[in-house]
């Protein structure tokens, strides 16, 4: 196709509380980087006349900014299928068996793309953070939740929308419940939000703890915050042993709100991995780059190979 003089995409970054838009150049520079409500007390079909409104008026903004949208592409949690463009299911914003590309091309005329929070995250710092230069690689953010994105020869790999469900994977038999319906899920022990909520039930008079504040009373010694900290490790490291010894990435790129910890989680986290290893290939495991816009930049990826630029 004719490439505009200066093109630009289109991309959203939809969550359960704020949605994240910009407008991304070629040199993958963001700009207009806006922050919206995400309205999810409206209803879901609220949610996706929001969502079209960002982007009309993301496409109305680049025009007035001397750029031309090229191409759109929204990412969410859940589970989202990208070859079809349809939202399977995200309980994030109510959305089920949604045909989201489809709603979205009816509403601004250009090709737009699907896709999965998390792997549009990964695909970012696979090329653009933390990961540049690797094609196998593990991206983790730690948050509310776990997921994983699995770059596999440069590419996210999806299985449909349900592939990379990582903090579901069960690292202590019949442990404590999780949400999903399992038990002794990843998330039960090394969520952001479980090791606050763990920390919080045990030591004190319910005042609540936060990960962070947790973390810090690991960084002054604390027994009772070494040993929340230690069995979040010891999880984290028994299911990237298991994804190691499967999928052998070359590094393991941890993000989100528990990776702000720097060292105080990398270092023992290396340790308790490597101490599990036998014969496998031992990964780098690094923090990532490119902090709470990695989706969005992930987007804007996803939306120029649609525009085939």
């Amino acid at each position: 196709m004719t490439v505009p003089s200066a093109p630009c995409v289109a991309a959203l970054d939809v969550g359960g509380t704020r949605i994240k838009a910009g407008l991304v150049d070629a040199g993958h520079r963001l700009h207009a980087d806006r922050l919206h409500d995400t309205g999810r007390e409206d209803g879901p079909e609220a949610v996706i006349d929001r969502v079209l409104d960002i982007l009309d008026g993301l496409v109305a903004e680049a025009g007035a900014s001397g750029l031309t949208p090229v191409a759109a592409s929204v990412v969410l949690p859940g589970i989202v299928d990208e070859t079809t463009g349809r939202v399977v299911y995200s309980a994030n914003v109510g959305w089920r068996d949604l045909p989201l590309a489809e709603r979205l091309t009816e509403r601004i005329a250009l090709p737009t793309a699907v896709g999965h929070d998390v792997r549009a995250g990964g695909l970012a710092e696979s090329l653009l953070g933390a990961g540049r230069g690797e094609t196998d690689l593990l991206f983790m953010p730690i948050g509310t939740g776990i997921a994983g994105a699995m770059i596999m020869d440069g590419r996210p790999y999806s299985a449909d929308g349900y592939a990379g469900e990582i903090g579901h994977m069960r690292v202590t038999p019949d442990g404590p419940p999780c949400p999903c319906g399992g038990r002794g899920c990843l998330e039960v022990y090394a969520s952001a939000s479980s090791v606050g909520r763990r920390y919080t039930e045990l030591h004190t008079d319910g005042t609540p703890v936060s990960a962070a504040e947790v973390a810090q009373r690991v960084a002054a010694g604390e027994s009772a915050a070494v040993e929340i900290w230690q069995d979040a490790v010891d999880a984290l490291a028994t299911a990237l042993h298991t994804y190691t010894t499967i999928c052998a990435p070359r590094l393991i790129v941890i993000g989100g709100g528990l990776s702000e910890s720097g060292d105080l989680l990398l270092d023992p986290l290396r340790k308790a991995l490597e101490t599990r290893l036998t014969f496998q290939r031992p990964p780098r495991i690094v923090r990532a780059a490119l902090g709470d816009r990695a989706g969005l930049l992930g987007a804007a990826l996803l939306a120029w190979r649609t525009a085939g630029i």
